[in-house]
């Protein structure tokens, strides 16, 4: 008989449980999730590289909302469970939602340690714990003023090496003598406070804070030796403490955490409690390696296996800040017990401490090179007696018979049971068997099969390298990769066949390569209908259901569900009149936010969806059309007041940018499109930083193209210089048409630029004449189908089904 599983709480912890117990008993439970975020499963720990701009939210989902669906699991999003009622097996959420259980599993994660000091709570005082947490950070990084970590741990290391890529003037405030104490010793926290510090990031140790000063607003952290360090932005990362609270308030057992035996059980037989609100053994955890073997006892235990039981090990540690390096586990203290082997190589940068005990390994710091992380690893957890190779021992496993190995020997020799995978326990052997068994062939398909490298990504390393050895030259790293899992081809393979077989479907596309699946994914089908329409202008349909939800409602979604609305400004230039049907359109609407924009628009934060086609029939009547905020497409054309107004201006800045955008409106291009066009070089529009951008000199227009300022911070290429507007135009035109027809969807120019080749690029466009006014003839061509306002068509009842509600359901009163 089917029973019903609740989980509170849709973490990394609970989804590796139900992945394991959906292979274990399927069908089992009828699964229902209450998560108080609003949104799927995701990985935590790639959140670092999320805030630095190496990796965007939809990158490190886990589990999408397809994958809840196909295992028939309920999931409620933005639901906090706030009572458990154990004699009635009930949970109720703050939405008043009451769902009844027969197994409950708690999974309530950490909250974040506030320091108790004055000014904790002012605006400006983040911590850094969820995706909520990064993308506030990512709005105040616009900024670039600066910022204060409190805490050099691992995660308030990361938070500042992602501030710091943001453009932020970073300083990290630690209360101890050196950073990383819990996991380094002094030598290796010396070490990494330097190369902290030569990234431009101020490293204060010995640091108490005393408050945290502002009139209304943080504006500094004040230390107890009076010293005061400005800061616009404070991050509290000082520590965690385990989410227990609701388990309290239902009368469970709990110490620091819920307390819980080894199979995970709580002092109620029917609740579980994994993940870092639990207690095993007396101990809490953070790291994810002992939060998945609970996921896996937990599920065993749901399974009626009752024999699984949590065992604890130790958990290297590993920061993830690109160019540092380092590797921590076990014991590393001083004692009269013990012996230490230690290797520095100050021109390297490198250094190595191995702990003995009765010739055994209790602890191990690496930085610099930690290659061999895992072969200490396992010599530690094997308590190997190292007597024979002590002399050779901190040279790594490589050099174990006296002279070096080659490293792939070294990773050959191995043995199976050897960890590979710290975050997921995924042993050496496992991987090179399931390499062969499934005939597995990418490092993505690696990662499917075993988890190996899917978490933080440390091991990449060495799970590419057991590739290359169990593949042989078979393997090759640098080989195409799938557009997605629907087909093995790559995106350049797709493009150019589309072209050459004529294709101009989505379903001909599928049929005609060969696609593995029906209908495809919401991977390959965006990028399909995209390419589609840029090849085909003329003959191709857009199909609404291929593209993400803000360019099918033609409005950014926001976190509570309403929508954001941006009317379009030609150049950034507006009137009273326009301003005024904006203020109208405002307060018609109780549109909550009004906000002007880094790309001088107005923005209108707060709609409710099926008040979309009124406020655009409003807007449109002032003669707005959509400014396309959202689109995979040109957004704004950023421009100064140029020679009409300003003093040093060569050229007139402000009628050419509003001629480029106008020229350019409505095309769709494989990912945003941002322009600028700055009236000399003092730049005040900023060109130099955007995906293309005009400077205006005494002698013409140099272009300018690749920059980033976004998730990236990249200057420009100079493209060239041309005399007139007119040229300027053609060679704007051309090269985004080059961009189009080349690009891979949701490729950035600069990214495109960079695997093409600049000079390539440059010589088609500036020294190409013939090549460059095809790629204009053909952009002006596309652009007779696509200069047409969606907003418009959709006050006239285009997808109307898109903004009326599909039903009202209201929340069923919780019993008295």
């Amino acid at each position: 008989m089917t029973q019903k599983l609740i989980i509170i709480g849709n973490g990394m912890a609970p989804g590796r449980m139900l992945e394991h117990l959906l292979e274990k008993a399927p069908g089992r439970y009828e699964v229902t999730i209450f998560n108080a975020e609003p949104r799927v499963n995701y990985d935590r720990i790639m959140l670092s590289p999320v805030l630095s701009g190496e990796k965007d939210y939809e990158q490190i989902i886990i589990h999408g909302d397809g994958w809840y669906i196909k295992n028939n699991i309920t999931l409620y999003k933005g639901h906090k469970i706030v009572a458990i009622d154990r004699a009635a097996k009930t949970v109720t959420s703050d939405h008043g939602v009451t769902e009844s259980y027969d197994k409950l599993v708690i999974a309530t994660g950490s909250v974040p340690f506030i320091i108790p000091v004055p000014g904790n709570d002012l605006p400006g005082v983040l911590t850094y714990r969820d995706l909520d947490d990064v993308n506030a950070m990512l709005l105040a990084a616009q900024s670039r003023a600066k910022a204060v970590v409190i805490g050099g741990g691992l995660l308030g290391l990361e938070a500042a090496a992602g501030l710091s890529s943001r453009g932020m003037d970073v300083t990290v405030l630690h209360v101890m003598p050196t950073l990383m104490e819990r996991q380094l010793d002094p030598a290796a926290g010396y070490l990494l406070q330097k190369a902290v510090e030569e990234r431009g990031i101020k490293v204060i140790t010995k640091a108490n804070t005393k408050a945290i000063v502002g009139d209304g607003k943080v504006e500094g952290v004040e230390l107890a030796d009076g010293t005061i360090v400005p800061a616009t932005l404070v991050v509290m990362a000082a520590g965690i403490r385990p989410s227990a609270g609701l388990a309290k308030d239902a009368g469970l057992a709990v110490n620091r955490g819920i307390v819980v035996d080894a199979g995970m059980g709580t002092s109620d037989g029917d609740i579980y409690a994994l993940g870092e609100c639990a207690e095993v053994g007396g101990q809490v955890y953070g790291l994810v390696a002992p939060l998945y073997e609970m996921a896996r006892v937990a599920a065993a235990q749901l399974a009626g296996d009752t024999s699984a039981g949590f065992v604890h090990s130790d958990t290297p540690t590993k920061l993830k800040v690109t160019g540092i390096d380092l590797f921590s586990i076990g014991d590393f203290a001083d004692g009269d017990d013990r012996e230490e082997i230690v290797l520095r190589d100050a021109a390297a940068g490198v250094y190595k401490r191995v702990i003995l005990k009765d010739n055994r390994i209790i602890g191990t710091v690496l930085y610099g090179e930690t290659s061999d992380g895992a072969w200490f690893n396992d010599l530690k957890k094997k308590a190997t007696d190292i007597s024979e190779m002590r002399e050779t021992l901190i040279f790594g496993q490589a050099y174990q018979g006296g002279s070096a190995l080659d490293p792939m020997a070294a990773v050959a020799a191995l043995p199976d049971d050897a960890e590979i995978c710290g975050c997921n326990g995924v042993c050496k052997g496992k991987i090179t068997s399931t390499i062969t068994e499934k005939g597995l062939t990418s490092l993505d398909e690696v990662r499917a099969h075993t988890k190996a490298s899917a978490s933080c990504g440390s091991c990449t390393g060495l799970v590419e390298q057991l590739m290359s050895i169990t593949l042989g030259d078979s393997y090759n790293p640098a080989a195409v990769q799938p557009m997605c899992a629907c087909t093995e081809l790559g995106h350049d393979d797709v493009r150019r066949l589309i072209k050459a077989k004529g294709l101009k479907t989505i379903p001909a596309v599928m049929q005609e390569l060969e696609w593995k699946t029906s209908c495809g994914c919401a991977k390959c089908r965006p990028a399909l209908n995209y390419y589609l329409v840029c090849d085909w202008p003329d003959e191709y349909a857009d199909d609404y259901q291929s593209r993400f939800i803000n360019e099918r409602v033609h409005a950014n979604i926001q976190k509570d569900g309403t929508y954001s609305v941006v009317p379009r400004m030609w150049g950034g230039v507006t009137s009273s009149n326009e301003l005024r049907a904006i203020a109208d359109v405002v307060d018609k609407f109780e549109i909550p936010m009004v906000k002007v924009t880094g790309g001088q628009r107005i923005d209108l934060l707060g709609v409710q969806k099926e008040d979309l086609p009124a406020v655009w029939a409003d807007l449109g009547k002032a003669g707005f059309i959509s400014g396309q905020a959202y689109a995979k497409g040109l957004r704004t054309v950023k421009t100064c007041v140029g020679s009409d107004w300003c003093r040093f201006g060569t050229q007139d800045s402000t009628g050419l940018g509003i001629r480029i955008e106008k020229f350019m409106w409505g095309s769709w291009t494989p990912a945003k499109l941002k322009m600028a066009v700055s009236g000399c070089p003092r730049n005040c529009a900023e060109a130099t930083c955007k995906d293309i951008g005009v400077v205006c000199v005494d002698s013409g227009f140099e272009i300018h193209f690749a920059g980033a300022a976004g998730l990236d911070i990249k200057g420009t290429e100079v493209l060239g210089l041309v005399k007139t507007e007119d040229e300027a135009l053609e060679h704007i035109v051309a090269l985004t048409q080059m961009y189009r027809e080349q690009a891979r969807y949701l490729e950035r120019i600069y990214k495109w630029a960079k695997r093409i080749g600049l000079d390539e690029i440059r010589r088609q466009i500036m020294e190409d004449g013939e090549k460059r006014k095809a790629y204009y003839e053909r952009f002006v061509f596309s652009q007779k189908f696509a200069q047409v306002d969606p907003w418009s068509e959709r006050v006239s009842g285009k997808d109307k089904h898109e903004f009326k509600p599909m039903a009202t359901i209201g929340y069923p009163q919780a019993a008295e």
